[in-house]
Formats: C-alpha cells, structure tokens, sequence
C-alpha cells in the first residue's frame, strides 16, 4: 500500500468496572523496527503500552487454519488482478487492517486484505499448534479485493456482542455473530449526519479512510480514521456524526489501532511510526504519549474487549431510578404518527385511556431520555403534538408513553429524519 492508511460512581462500582475492563489487549504487528508486514500478533499491557507475549509470528508459530463449516484444512489463496495465486501458508499472509477480541469467547477475529474471509484465532485451543478458522462467504468476496477502498479496516465487538466491521469508504457496514455459529451481514453503507462539517465526510478517503474501531458501552461505534477524525456511528441508522479531530499527534503518525483502557482512554497506535503508543479522552481528543510504551514494532491493529463508559453504563444501572417503567414490549399498534418523522414533530393518540397527566419520553436506543413533555388526557380519543427538540440528530429512537403512576402505558420506535 502506498500511503500506508490500513486503512461519579461509588469505590466498589468503580473498583468492579476496572476489572471488568482489564481485558487483553492484542497488536497486530510487523517483524521489528522498520518492518511494515503486520502479520504478527502481539499481546501488549494496554496501560504501559509495553508487549507482554508472543502469540503468533509468522514463518515461525505452528498453526493450523481450517474451514469454519467443514473442519478441514484449507489452502490459502488470493486474487490478485484477476488471478488466483496460492501464498506461502500463513493464516495473516496478505496483512491484517482489521482485528477484534471477542473476550466472551476468547477468541481474535480478523479479516487479511485481498482475501475476504472472516477468518479468527481459538485462544481456547490446547495443544502444540494455534488453530485458526475462516468462514467463507460471497458478502466478503463480491466486489474488487485489490480495491483499497474495499479493504476491511475497522473492527470491534459491540456492546450487543456481536462484531462489526467497516470498509475504507464507509460503503459497507458488516455484522458478525461470535458463537458456534457465524452469520455475516452486510448491513449497508453509512450515512453521513447533517451536522458534519464541509468535506469531513466518513466517506472521504483523505480524511476518513484506514484507521480503527473501539464501541462504547450504549451501543455506539467509533471510527478513528488513519488521518485522526473520529466519528460516532449509530448502528441501527447506520448515520455517522463527526465529532472532531485528535490533537497532539506528531504529523508522520497515522492513527491505525485503538482501543480502551480501563480508565476509559482510548490508546491509538500507528502503522507508519515507531513512536509508542499514544492516548486520549473522547471529552478534548487531546493526545498524550505513554512513555515508556513499546517502540520496536509499528502497529496496524489494536483489539481488546473493553468498551468506552463502561464504568459509567454500570454505575447507572446500580444505582439510577428510572425515569420512566421498564421496558415493555414494541406496540404493534401504531399510535405516534407521522413515522418517519420528517417535520419536527409527532403526535400520540391516546386511544383508550383514562383521563390523566401522561409523559412522552424519546429516548435513544440505550434508554437514554433525550426529551420528554407531560401532557393531560381528558378523552379516550386524545390525540396530542409532541415538538422534537432541534438539538436531537436523526436516527431511530423509541418513544415511551407512562401514566401519572409511572406505568408503561406502550413503547413505538419511531425514525426521526
């Protein structure tokens, strides 16, 4: 590749989350100091930067890499402008760009560029030789593998559990399952939010292809570019919000892997310096370098199973009260209309209820209330005009209807546009 864009909670909660987060952290690295063949896997101390273990070198670990579905050994090949070429048998032979570690079940996905196959390391595996799978499937395989902007990555496991990656030009969010059984889909390209600024598109290869993934904790995705613009990705509208640019970074350093801390800093490495490791608060995106981190080997890839705000998702589920009753089940009977809506605002009919003070409550798909209006019923026929707020983006949200006892009258999710 030319430009090399690979592309306040109480003590206890606080003490619980940080353990909780103190998941292993993996590179995926070249051979040494001026050596850009990421081929390797590395484990490395996500608080010290520094490499802790050896997990696979290639030409030097014994594996075995074997079909998903069929359990057999596979030969690799790659296509290379319209040919089929057999490779020198390494399970990362082509590079990686793209990993996720999925701690639930222990393992290392990753996808080799010019391949297209979802292929992932069993770190249950006992034995002399690392096993290694890769399931086959046309949604890897139907467009131009030697296209850069087809190349696979940014990856992580979500909040949801199951593993999300995106393309170089933002055309193709994927979703993986993590357990016995692998299902790939290829959700659709992303969105870009009106809110972003002039030619900072998450379709732009010069500011927004290469870089990384991490998720956070509501089930938010976040695209650190190789060119150091993040972006917030709502999975369900597939709409990606800019957010800024990380400050900080010397000009030579390509942001190629991330990942979470358990103090909730994301630490970036890069595929094009040897300059250690780097970190940062999603609050300033202001970069600070950690000393003492590693520096021999140039990183296109960071995974571990942390997830941003964890501590703070936690702290709310022990200790909030609810704004409104549990969730009940989606009504299948329309009651807020228009949907989508596309003017500002909404209206609920009140169909069969008893007169009353009733509250509207949009919120994310997390829970997170983002408005609410309390409104008077005095007929079972009442159909009342909700205004969203201008400051709420577009996207899917649900909107929670609760009596003046705090009960869940019904539950619609709606699309605001």
């Amino acid at each position: 590749m030319n430009f090399k864009i690979l592309l306040t909670a109480p003590f206890i909660v606080s003490s619980f989350s940080a353990l909780a987060q103190d998941a292993k952290t993996f590179a995926i690295t070249g051979d040494g100091t001026g050596n850009f063949a990421w081929m390797n896997i590395r484990q490395v101390d996500i608080s010290t930067g520094k490499i802790t273990q050896e997990v696979y070198q290639r030409a030097k670990t014994h594996f075995v890499l074997m079909d998903a579905a069929t359990k057999q050994p596979v030969e690799q090949t790659v296509n290379y402008q319209g040919k089929i070429y057999n490779t020198p048998f390494y399970p990362t032979e082509t590079m990686v760009a793209a990993a996720a570690y999925d701690k639930a079940h222990n393992k290392l996905f990753f996808t080799p560029m010019r391949v297209g196959e979802l292929r992932w390391l069993d770190l249950n595996a006992q034995g002399d030789y690392q096993k290694f799978y890769a399931e086959k499937t046309n949604l890897l395989n139907t467009a131009d593998l030697n296209d850069e902007a087809n190349h696979i990555t940014r990856m992580d496991i979500a909040a949801d559990g199951n593993g999300y990656a995106i393309t170089n030009d933002g055309n193709h969010l994927i979703r993986f399952t993590t357990g016995k059984k692998t299902i790939i889909t290829d959700l659709g390209n992303l969105v870009d939010a009106e809110s972003n600024k002039s030619g900072i598109s998450i379709h732009n290869k010069c500011t927004s292809w290469g870089g990384d993934m991490i998720a956070d904790a509501y089930g938010k995705l976040y695209v650190i570019s190789a060119a150091h613009q993040v972006f917030k990705v709502d999975i369900d509208s597939r709409i990606a919000t800019y957010i800024g640019a990380i400050t900080g970074l010397p000009g030579n350093y390509t942001t190629n892997g991330a990942a979470v801390d358990a103090d909730d800093n994301i630490v970036v490495g890069s595929a094009n310096s040897f300059e250690g490791f780097y970190k940062f608060k999603m609050a300033d995106l202001a970069a600070v370098k950690i000393e003492g981190s590693d520096k021999t080997y140039s990183a296109s890839d960071l995974a571990n199973g942390n997830l941003l705000y964890q501590k703070e998702a936690d702290a709310k589920k022990t200790f909030d009260i609810p704004s409104v009753a549990p969730v009940a089940p989606i009504s299948t009977d329309a009651r807020i209309f228009p949907n989508p809506v596309t003017a500002g605002e909404f209206r609920v009919l009140f169909d069969g209820q008893k007169a009353g003070q009733y509250t509207v409550a949009v919120t994310d798909l997390s829970g997170r209330a983002v408005m609410s209006k309390v409104l008077a019923v005095n007929s079972k026929l009442q159909t009342e005009t909700v205004q969203v707020a201008k400051s709420i983006a577009k996207g899917m949200y649900l909107v929670k209807v609760t009596d003046a006892n705090n009960q869940l009258v019904f539950t619609e999710r709606i699309v605001i546009q």
